[in-house]
């Protein structure tokens, strides 16, 4: 499991020109779901993303998690970062999670971020998403979520 996070002002997602999600201070999270991902993984994920202090204190460090500035989360399926570039031209997405499995682990992710007592928008899974954002600082990171148990290291 993949995710782009970014520390915004705002950010909102249209689908079909009309606003879907929509967050004021809080984090973008672009969450991309690789086969053989897990509910553990997903876990991770949601507690990392909740519990990262990357909001600024008084003294102007990154020493704040979400719920310490009243942050929320806009997530948004992004199966492209699951996308290989290594051979050609075009993008292989061989990685990627079958739809319904990334779904699945997409609205299970959200459901953990919301019972970790951060409040939760999102996009529409698999549709043509719009997304705008005013980044905060920039402030972006890209988190992966450990290695599955088997895998080579």
């Amino acid at each position: 499991m993949k995710a782009v996070i970014q520390r915004v002002k705002e950010a909102r997602v249209r689908v079909d020109g009309k606003v879907v999600g929509e967050i004021g201070i809080g984090m973008l999270v672009l969450l991309g779901v690789e086969t053989g991902d897990t509910v553990k993984q997903a876990d991770w994920m949601a507690d990392k993303i909740v519990n990262l202090r990357i909001f600024e204190d008084t003294e102007g460090k990154m020493n704040l998690a979400l719920s310490e500035v009243g942050g929320a989360v806009l997530t948004v399926s992004q199966f492209t970062l699951a996308g290989n570039c290594d051979k050609g031209r075009r993008p292989s997405f061989d990685g990627a999670a079958a739809p319904d499995e990334a779904n699945r682990l997409y609205e299970y992710f959200m459901g953990k971020v919301w019972e970790l007592g951060i409040p939760v928008q999102s996009g529409i899974f698999q549709a043509d998403m719009e997304v705008s954002l005013v980044n905060d600082g920039p402030v972006t990171f890209i988190l992966q979520s450990p290695e599955r148990a088997g895998a080579k290291s």
